[in-house]
């Protein structure tokens, strides 16, 4: 069912990705403002710069007003109490600096210049007293003496920005979790159901639920337009089957008179050469339904004792006198498709024994997790570069292998491979010959017994 626009209208791609970055920005910066008042203390009063510079320039008028010297060092034991160095030096004391002072912290210049726009406070320059750090403030008192500050308080730049950093990239982190599980659950898992799907389409019963549509319009779109696929390669499917089976119905029924009438013919030439084209017919026909039938997917999979299946097979041809040998492990059970994998051995045994004298049919589960069935046999073979031909439908290679056919066996079982999720191999066997191997997935639930010996099935 597609999904009414009017009633449940979809947001783009696009929309949902600006809407969850903008409300991502707006919800940062309300926890950025909540983080700030709830966890950043505001700097001690005692400690800002403002408070400095206002102590300063009270000790500066109250050594100008104050003619005792003892309240004067009163005075300026308090400030060094409250964290402020100060020193009443004399004018003579302080020594011309060689060179500009340089390194200055920032909010040491704040200081200088807040001190240097105040009335009746005149800063020295050019000039040091003792060790002259480059945080050393020198204020005129009068024309005799002078007052030397090591520093006004002043806050820690790099504290004051590192902190609320942490915080923002701690925000920013959570932020970016929040939004890949967004995208992860809202935009790849459609897309993730889609892809499978359309893997699976064919290949089991549960491909044949249409898609949900669930997520952004794009993907809905893309959801419709697989859905509408799907039912029009369903009904392709549908009249190729309705096809076959018209096709198998209307050329049996005249083949079957035919043999029925050659077999009344008097010449004995002319009755066996037509019985052999009329047998000829009904091979080819049998083959090529067998190829475009898509029957393996009725077939449900089951656990599969491969070892009994290939010795049924090998007995199968060495009752009709064909030498047929079969070497592997007593019991190996795996998961497949019985009759599917019966004919897809079968074929390849078939075209063995048409151009070979002797064939080996082995068995083993090698350690790549792939199961290995070989058929080799002693023929011709076949070049290396028609390998590939040769797994090509309605393609014969006479001048490879000699002896006739359709070209469709090795075809059918490379189709029945590829739906076990295995395939076809074609390499030349020692010293004469081709060897073909088989490979499926090793879905076993029984270990594989001890190997017993080749033997005419």
């Amino acid at each position: 069912m597609k999904p009414d626009s009017k009633t449940c209208p979809r947001l783009g791609l696009t929309t949902q990705i600006v809407t969850l970055a903008s409300l991502s920005l707006l919800f940062g910066m309300v926890v950025m403002i909540a983080a700030a008042l709830l966890f950043l203390d505001p700097p001690d009063e005692q400690e800002s710069p403002a408070y400095g510079i206002a102590r300063v320039a009270e000790a500066v008028h109250f050594v100008r007003a104050a003619n005792d010297p003892v309240a004067v060092e009163s005075s300026l034991s308090s400030l060094r109490s409250s964290g402020i160095q100060v020193e009443l030096v004399p004018l003579t004391a302080l020594t011309l600096l060689a060179k500009p002072v340089r390194n200055v912290p920032l909010t040491s210049k704040l200081a200088r210049r807040q001190l240097a726009v105040l009335r009746d406070i005149t800063m020295l320059h050019g000039v040091g007293y003792g060790a002259a750090p480059p945080t050393q403030i020198i204020v005129q008192v009068d024309g005799e003496r002078a007052l030397v500050f090591d520093d006004v308080p002043r806050l820690d730049f790099w504290p004051m920005v590192v902190k609320p950093t942490m915080v923002f990239l701690f925000l920013i982190l959570i932020l970016g979790v929040l939004l890949s599980i967004y995208a992860a659950r809202a935009i790849i898992r459609p897309l993730s159901e889609m892809a499978r799907a359309a893997a699976a389409f064919g290949r089991s019963p549960g491909a044949q639920e249409p898609l949900s549509g669930r997520g952004p319009r794009e993907i809905a779109q893309v959801a419709e337009a697989l859905n509408d696929m799907q039912a029009r390669i369903r009904a392709l499917l549908d009249d190729r089957t309705r096809m076959l089976a018209a096709i198998s119905h209307d050329l049996r029924t005249p083949l079957t008179r035919l043999r029925l009438r050659s077999e009344r013919i008097g010449q004995a030439d002319m009755r066996s050469a037509m019985l052999r084209d009329i047998d000829q017919v009904s091979r080819m026909l049998d083959e090529t339904l067998d190829y475009l039938r898509d029957d393996t997917k009725a077939e449900q999979p089951a656990r599969i004792e491969l070892s009994s299946l290939l010795e049924t097979i090998c007995c199968d041809f060495a009752d009709v006198g064909h030498a047929v040998t079969y070497h592997g492990p007593q019991r190996l059970v795996c998961e497949g498709r019985p009759r599917a994998l019966s004919r897809a051995v079968t074929n390849v045994v078939e075209n063995a024994v048409k151009h070979g004298n002797e064939v080996i049919v082995s068995l083993s589960a090698v350690v790549d997790g792939m199961i290995a069935i070989e058929v080799a046999d002693d023929g011709p073979g076949i070049p290396q570069a028609l390998q590939a031909r040769a797994l090509e439908p309605f393609v014969k290679l006479d001048q490879a292998r000699s002896a006739g056919g359709f070209g469709l066996g090795l075809s059918i079982a490379q189709e029945i491979m590829k739906k076990h999720d295995g395939g076809i191999a074609l390499m030349p066997n020692t010293p004469c010959g081709l060897r073909v191997r088989l490979s499926l997935p090793l879905r076993a639930v029984m270990p594989a017994a001890a190997a017993i010996p080749a033997k005419v099935a």
